[in-house]
């Protein structure tokens, strides 16, 4: 895997935990000045990144497995993104599209009409954040088809708007306490091929019976479906499932959207992971990586389906930031000029190289993913937090996912550089067999 020019040096080094120097400092103003519920899973403090690293208060440097939650693909100090930002904010840092427009958002709109799946007349939307996208896009279908009823996946991760919150699965921490949700949302089994068993057909067939049974084609606006379940655990579905599950779709006037806010813009391989299977969604909702850490994020569709709520049914005081709208043109030009597609596929064979060999082990139960969206499932949500804790203790910043809290998900950003991502990777293999 070709290097790339960084900034910084590439390079893990630990002279300090995280219980000492400014470290400790700044945690302890943390406590009594944040709310309690915003806790840093890994309590360093970051004041530098390039690259694979990120640098904390202490000098310590450590190896980025997380990308800010699959944000920060092309680096969290990426020179082009940067000078775009600066470029704008030294022209006007907000008007309100709604209010004045501008030529970034725009750009943007046309960028994404040009690069989600499909070869039909498409409009966009921007919002602030991933639950904004997905929140929009059901109104969008609900505006087109007249119908309010919305489907979603056993797993899922939506976001945490209290519409999103109960189109997501996962009680704790997201759920609890904070109903009641949202109506009219039910939920579908998921194909899950390491726990079902099932071909990805018969796993759709499964789904569609209980669209069709339990809430009916004629009250169904839309059916939403992570392309790569994220929070849920990383589950691919079995080959076959999401383009039956569009089929119907489209078949019976209900609206098929394709959740990408976590597994889009060339981190599975695929500009759009869906496009693996050729699956060309209604509407695709995208945010994460989209900006590179500025917040934004949009909804791409057909341009009737998008067309449907009329003049200010849709938007945001912050909506389609121009600073945001910068970044973003930033990082389309980063993911063609660099190949970040072929090298998120790079990516995908080196981590399999260090975790397949581990399937030996009756503790890891599946080895899965595509491109840098990668998963270890253990056996046990202990076990998993003690690899997980251990990498920590020596720098290698990873994060768990799953309903079972028993999945282990790498992240990493797309510009790593190889020698940095082994490294990580040795060191996570050690984490594991130390626990067998």
């Amino acid at each position: 895997m070709q290097d790339l020019t960084y900034r910084l040096p590439q390079k893990r080094t630990i002279t300090s935990a995280p219980t000492e120097g400014d470290n400790a400092r700044l945690d302890a103003r943390r406590e009594h000045a944040v709310a309690r519920a915003l806790v840093p899973g890994l309590p360093r403090y970051i004041v530098d990144g390039d690259g694979g690293v990120l640098i904390d208060v202490d000098g310590n440097s450590l190896i980025d497995f997380a990308s800010g939650i699959a944000v920060t693909s092309v680096g969290v100090s990426n020179p082009r993104v940067t000078a775009a930002v600066t470029k704008a904010a030294q022209k006007f840092t907000h008007t309100c599209f709604l209010v004045t427009g501008y030529e970034g958002f725009i750009d943007v709109c046309e960028k994404l009409n040009e690069l989600t799946p499909g070869d039909f007349p498409k409009k966009t939307a921007l919002f602030n954040s991933g639950a904004e996208a997905v929140e929009n896009a059901v109104k969008i279908a609900r505006a087109y088809t007249g119908k309010f009823a919305v489907a979603t996946f056993d797993n899922a991760y939506h976001g945490r708007t209290n519409f999103t919150l109960a189109m997501t699965a996962k009680n704790k921490p997201y759920k609890t306490g904070f109903g009641p949700f949202a109506s009219d949302v039910h939920r579908l089994p998921m194909s899950y091929p390491l726990r079902d068993g099932l071909s990805g057909q018969e796993a759709a067939d499964r789904a569609i019976r209980v669209l069709e049974g339990q809430i009916g084609v004629e009250n169904l606006a839309c059916v939403v479906l992570e392309s790569i379940q994220g929070e849920g655990g990383f589950i691919e579905p079995a080959e076959g499932f999401m383009p039956a599950i569009a089929t119907w779709c489209r078949e019976n006037n209900v609206v098929f959207v394709a959740d990408e806010i976590q597994a889009g813009l060339a981190r599975t391989g695929d500009m759009f992971a869906c496009s693996h299977e050729g699956v060309e969604p209604d509407m695709i909702t995208s945010a994460k990586a989209l900006a590179d850490g500025m917040p934004l994020s949009a909804v791409t569709g057909r341009a009737e389906i998008m067309d449907a709520p009329g003049p200010g049914a849709l938007g945001g005081t912050y909506a389609g930031n121009p600073l945001a709208c910068a970044a973003a043109m930033a990082v389309f030009e980063e993911i063609e000029e660099n190949d970040l597609c072929g090298r998120a596929r790079e990516i995908e064979a080196i981590i399999r190289t260090h975790l397949e060999p581990l399937l030996a082990h009756e503790e890891v139960k599946d080895v899965r993913g595509r491109g840098a969206m990668m998963a270890i499932e253990l056996d046990t949500a202990e076990r998993t937090a003690a690899v997980a804790n251990a990498c920590k203790e020596q720098g290698v910043i990873t994060l768990t996912c799953g309903v079972d809290g028993n999945v282990i998900r790498l992240l990493p950003p797309l510009v790593i550089p190889e020698a940095l991502l082994n490294e990580g990777l040795e060191i996570l293999v050690a984490a594991l067999k130390n626990t067998f």
